[in-house]
């Protein structure tokens, strides 16, 4: 048996006639891989859909504090003080003397008015945090009358805050335990994150197509004219996905109780102290096998589940199957078999490539709806995987 420090989910999603992800020129992101250009999902993409997905396994569903991601979340926090009854000048000052103190970002201490109140960056905070610091603002507000003495008070207060910040067990929220908080500010606790994204990628060439579409105008048409409303083009892609998700655990658990990542799996450390991690795990699994990313959601309906999902499970530093599709696969195969069935072979190949190298130092269950196997891995449906990995983490322990 090994430890999980790590859990590693390997996944195969197709999305036909799709723009899951656009650039800046309104295009489906492109990766160049092995002498082919692949479509591709950018980690931020797919980490921004799990985290706002409104479902059963919804983040948002485990009973832990969430969080807000703004540039205006100092109006947040000044809303929250005119619902404490303080008044506006005063709700004003607070927030400009958060701003002037560093708390959200540098280089803001001169600025008054509404552009006080917005960041330079969109800065997450954590719903423990937004009321912690209206409701001592608040408190202060009541110890001084004057603007300007109050946002002198709120300034020198934030400097001498950062301890009391840093100790506010998930203060910032859920989010930044699973995909971390980076800040430019020097008051906020930078926090490591827990989950480690993949950039998602075609196993295949990119196929891609422009979309020419018209807009008809209802009106003019039922006065006898002819033409459209508008002529537009748009970029759809096809393909086959592999995706790569990394949980560390340690972290998570670390992230999650406020303890030290080493005394995750220590020996005095209670198996319940895991059953949240393992939960979160759990939640992740299904968002990540279950949660279509997707521009033009209304024209396209890009929905789909996972064909192929591979969790592994061990103490071993993490190693992508990506290198498994450096050589694009062939749309068509001589024997006929389906493209995301070669796709799982390639990865089982991979598997058994590097398992002859390294030995098998991590522990396995897989789910395919194509004829597939693995050798060492039991096969499972989604809800007894989803089991297998909470209770992997819960109990500290592999089981192989």
């Amino acid at each position: 048996m090994m430890l999980p420090r790590f859990l590693q989910i390997h996944t195969l999603h197709a999305y036909p006639a799709a723009l899951l992800n656009r650039d800046d020129a309104g295009l489906a992101k492109r990766l160049p891989l092995g002498g082919a250009v692949r479509t591709r999902i950018s980690s931020q993409c797919l980490k921004r859909h799990w985290r706002t997905c409104d479902d059963r396994y919804a983040l948002a569903n485990l009973g832990v504090p969430m969080a807000t991601r703004s540039r205006q979340l100092l109006e947040l926090i000044k809303q929250q003080m005119l619902n404490h009854r303080v008044p506006e000048t005063l709700a004003q000052a607070a927030c400009e003397g958060l701003r002037s103190g560093g708390l959200l970002d540098k280089g803001g201490g001169n600025l008054t008015g509404d552009e006080a109140l917005k960041t330079g960056q969109a800065v997450l905070l954590g719903k423990p945090e937004i009321d912690y610091l209206a409701k001592r603002c608040s408190e202060l507000a009541e110890q001084h009358a004057d603007a300007a003495a109050l946002k002198a008070a709120v300034a020198l207060w934030v400097k001498q805050e950062k301890r009391n910040l840093e100790a506010m067990k998930l203060g910032s929220g859920l989010e930044s335990a699973l995909f971390g908080r980076f800040v430019t500010s020097d008051i906020l606790a930078n926090r490591d994150a827990s989950i480690y994204v993949g950039h998602a990628f075609t196993v295949h060439e990119a196929q891609v197509e422009n979309d020419y579409f018209t807009v008809v105008d209802d009106l003019l048409r039922d006065s006898g004219e002819s033409g459209s409303a508008g002529i537009f083009d748009t970029e759809l892609a096809s393909g086959l996905y592999y995706g790569y998700v990394v949980i560390d655990v340690p972290q998570l658990f670390e992230n999650l109780e406020g303890l030290e990542a080493k005394a995750c799996f220590a020996a005095g450390t209670a198996v319940g102290q895991r059953a949240l991690a393992g939960k979160v795990a759990r939640h992740l699994l299904h968002l990540i096998a279950t949660v279509s990313p997707g521009a033009k959601r209304g024209s396209t309906a890009p929905f789909n589940w996972a064909s192929f999902v591979l969790v592994e499970a061990g103490d071993w530093q993490p190693r992508s199957l990506a290198g498994a599709f450096h050589d694009p696969l062939p749309l068509q195969a001589r024997d006929g078999k389906p493209l995301r069935q070669r796709a799982a072979e390639r990865i089982a190949a991979e598997i058994a490539a590097t398992d002859d190298a390294y030995g098998m130092p991590l522990a396995r269950r897989y789910l395919s709806l194509d004829a597939v196997s693995l050798a060492g891995a039991e096969k499972l449906g989604l809800p007894q995987l989803g089991d297998w990995i909470a209770t992997t983490v819960e109990q500290g322990s592999t089981g192989a």
